[in-house]
């Protein structure tokens, strides 16, 4: 059975005007359910996690500021969220979706997270939307209680995952694969195990060839015991913060080479849904749910 966190808590409400398009994780649920390509048994709402996860991680230091509303403006400007106990609590609800996914992905091949991908939170602060990484959280709790040896971390979103990397760069055990667009945020790019920069205005054919000879090298390199996709759809031409050029077809195809591939080599993945800023909601909503249409076609 797919297995898919959701909260309510997700779509937590930004000030009217905010570029975050929220709405889409209340929308993309109801969609699914809608078409049947899910109903209410594949859903869950993850407890809140042990501290100690997000300690494996994060510093003291950094999640005493988020506990106690003690950032910065210069730290909050950073995050490009206003700051509040209850953003707190979603990044932590979040990052609870994804630790628990890993668990559902071990039994079933493959769990999924409507939010998540949040690979701009570093050990020590967060950028880019991002206070607290999900996926790394995720991996970190594979390693230490799973005992897992080869994780390999596939971030497809349009954005470099310099979080993610910095967290990782000196564990061997994690390898970090990013695939963005190389003028796009962040201007200063940490250096994961392997970046792919893309130029501006990359489309179908050239992004899904890189892709091709690139992931199955990497599976066989790697040998991964987990995946961890970041299926980001601000890779779009539709998007307003992307500058790639995918058409909704194209980033579906994306979406069925990364899954069908950790099928065939019977890897274990979970998938966090990453960004997505189209001027449609429509277009965000259907491209997301794309990524659920294949899971179900792929693996159940």
């Amino acid at each position: 059975m797919l297995k898919i966190a959701w909260s309510q808590i997700y779509a937590h409400p930004l000030p009217m005007g905010h570029r975050f398009p929220m709405a889409k994780y209340t929308l993309l649920p109801e969609q699914l359910c809608y078409e049947g390509t899910a109903n209410t048994d594949n859903f869950f709402c993850p407890p809140l996690p042990p501290e100690a996860l997000i300690l494996a991680v994060h510093t003291a230091q950094w999640w005493s500021k988020l506990q106690h509303q003690t950032l910065t403006p210069a730290e909050i400007r950073a995050t490009g969220f206003p700051l509040s106990a209850d953003l707190v609590l979603r990044e932590i609800t979040i990052l609870a979706g994804t630790v628990l996914a890993t668990d559902f992905a071990r039994q079933y091949g493959i769990a999924m997270n409507i939010a998540g991908g949040t690979h701009h939170a570093f050990t020590d602060r967060g950028e880019g939307f991002c206070l607290l990484n999900d996926v790394a959280v995720g991996a970190q709790y594979l390693l230490d209680h799973h005992h897992l040896q080869r994780i390999l971390v596939v971030d497809l979103d349009v954005h470099q995952g310099n979080g993610t990397a910095q967290i990782f760069r000196n564990e061997p055990r994690v390898f970090t694969f990013s695939m963005h667009g190389e003028k796009n945020y962040p201007l200063r790019k940490e250096q994961s195990d392997l970046d792919i920069g893309l130029p501006c205005g990359t489309g179908d054919k050239a992004y899904l060839a890189q892709l091709q000879s690139n992931l199955p090298r990497l599976l066989d390199l790697v040998a991964p015991e987990f995946v961890f996709y970041i299926a980001g759809v601000d890779v779009l031409a539709t998007d307003k913060l992307g500058k790639l050029g995918l058409s909704r077809a194209g980033c579906k195809e994306r979406d069925r080479i990364v899954l069908q591939a950790c099928r065939t080599n019977r890897v274990p993945v979970c998938v966090s849904m990453g960004g997505g800023y189209s001027e449609r909601l429509a277009d965000i909503v259907e491209a997301h749910a794309n990524t659920y249409r294949l899971a179900q076609e792929i693996y159940f």
